[in-house]
């Protein structure tokens, strides 16, 4: 019966930016996912997908990664099949982090970024960061697993001025009651 039941299932999270100009150090985004157990909803993630990796299970991992903004429509995308995520998985939070090589950068400094989350043919959310032009990094959607098993889309951009190597741990504190 829990077929019937409607959720999110399987969800792509895209990127998209323009190439920096001319002479310019190129424009890194990534998007990052954090895992969170029942047993901790709030604290460090499980594990965390990104660049150069997926998620243990494979079911969550990076169909596309740009390190310059380059390609044709979405940069970056990655994959959560939640629905076939272990049930011991409470929450999990998706994020972008402006890369910091060569110099230090935010929102701000990226040239026409995107954001679009969607399950199959349906957009759940889309932003532009506009919102959050003074961040160097950004949560972008939270996915919390309720009792009967069937996953919740909680959107919004929330940006902060963290350390990328922090930013788990931020990932995680969001929604604590």
């Amino acid at each position: 019966m829990n077929d019937l039941i409607k959720g999110i299932h399987k969800v792509e999270v895209a990127l998209r930016w323009d190439p920096s100009p001319a002479g310019q150090p190129p424009t890194d985004l990534d998007i990052v996912a954090g895992t969170y157990l029942k047993s901790a909803p709030y604290g460090d993630p499980d594990y965390l997908v990104h660049f150069d990796s997926r998620s243990p299970d494979g079911t969550i991992h990076l169909n596309r990664d740009s390190k310059d903004g380059k390609g044709f429509g979405w940069d970056e995308v990655m994959t959560l099949e939640l629905d076939r995520l272990d049930a011991r998985y409470a929450r999990v939070v998706v994020g972008v982090i402006v890369q910091q090589r060569p110099a230090g950068r935010t929102f701000v400094s990226v040239a026409n970024p995107g954001l679009r989350i969607r399950e199959g043919y349906t957009d759940l959310a889309q932003d532009d960061f506009g919102g959050v032009l003074g961040a160097t990094v950004a949560t972008v959607a939270e996915f919390v697993r309720d009792a009967a098993g069937n996953w919740d889309f909680q959107p919004g951009v929330r940006g902060f001025e963290d350390d990328p190597a922090a930013f788990a741990q931020t990932m995680g504190a969001l929604g604590r009651p």
